[in-house]
């Protein structure tokens, strides 16, 4: 196969799938398991394959118990295994938050650093499939209010890849957020180039110690902050603004946890005005914290109060209404509408 035609038509569903065969296939102490993950690979069919490829005792489906998932993650990962699990849906992960709060996210440092849990908590995310009530959760702001989790949440398919890789490796427990409607989106990547980038250490897409957000598009007007699934909805947004003379610079953050301040920091000094895009609701959420980080590092820099784009502070609606609860193009316009452009 040309290399042209192995970088055409990859899926999101795809790079997370070959990530975690590459991690299974370098590192035997790496294991994937949950609810439907072996034999049907997964309700999204993210680990299709992986049980006929590595066995049963590497890929294997769970009881219907996400308590029970993170505490026999909790345990093997104690005893040198590197534990990938999978939430079926964003909100069935919650009867699993005792164990994630108190123990995942503690353990390091009730131990003083002596017991690392390496523990990859992937959940499929958000709305925009047409899902019911507990389907369609963005719950990351839990998770990322928690010290000792690092919360990461890729937008593209090259992401999907080089960022669950990083996870798998993380001596620390990562929550890997997956956005669903994301899953059957296609890009022009080529996994072994990726496979070669990361396991090379090449390049500059490492989270590492620090955050490494992504300017998905360059603008000097005004910046539009987004990640996981609303990034595609602010990079169509920023198009449109074009059309009517305004330059939107779309600030990918990739990580949640660890943030980069640097990079929020650079984008909104150059525009002077930002707008901040999610899914979840709006009250005391990451937008939040992130209008916040931007209110008390670049307040003389800014033009414009900052403002948010966000679903509605309701529980997730039905699936005909969901259109009118998540952030579109049309809201995010609204709101660079609503900023003060006047010099």
């Amino acid at each position: 196969m040309s290399s042209a035609a192995a970088s055409t038509a990859t899926s999101f569903a795809s790079a997370l799938n070959t990530a975690m065969s590459d991690a299974m296939e370098n590192d035997p102490s790496v294991v994937v398991f949950g609810e439907d993950v072996g034999t049907l690979g997964g309700v999204f069919r993210i680990t299709d394959g992986l049980t006929k490829r590595f066995g049963e005792d590497r890929c294997f489906d769970t009881p219907l118990a996400e308590s029970g998932i993170a505490g026999t993650a909790v345990g093997m990962a104690i005893n040198g295994m590197r534990p990938v699990i999978e939430m079926q849906f964003d909100a069935f992960a919650y009867p699993a938050l005792e164990q994630i709060f108190s123990h995942i996210a503690k353990m390091a440092n009730r131990t003083r650093g002596a017991v690392r849990l390496p523990i990859v908590i992937r959940i499929p995310y958000g709305g925009g499939v047409g899902g019911v009530e507990h389907h369609c959760d963005s719950s990351e702001a839990y998770y990322a209010h928690t010290p000792g989790l690092k919360v990461f949440t890729p937008a593209t398919v090259a992401d999907a890849y080089l960022m669950l890789r990083e996870a798998i490796d993380s001596e620390d427990p990562v929550v890997f957020f997956e956005p669903k409607k994301l899953y059957w989106t296609k890009e022009s990547e080529d996994l072994s180039a990726l496979r070669a980038e990361y396991e090379s250490g090449s390049g500059d897409r490492r989270v590492g110690a620090e955050a490494n957000a992504r300017v998905a598009r360059e603008g000097t007007d005004v910046s539009i902050i987004s990640y996981g699934p609303s990034v595609e909805t602010a990079l169509k947004a920023a198009e449109v603004a074009a059309e009517d003379g305004i330059s939107a610079e779309v600030l990918d953050l990739r990580s949640i946890v660890p943030f980069d301040d640097a990079a929020l920091q650079s984008t909104v000094e150059k525009t002077g005005r930002a707008v901040v895009v999610a899914e979840a609701q709006g009250f005391a959420s990451v937008a939040s914290e992130i209008t916040a980080r931007i209110q008390e590092r670049c307040f003389h820099s800014l033009a414009s109060p900052v403002l948010r784009v966000t679903g509605f502070d309701i529980p997730y609606p039905a699936p005909k209404l969901e259109e009118h609860h998540l952030p579109d193009v049309d809201r995010i316009l609204d709101a660079l509408d609503d900023l003060q452009w006047e010099d």
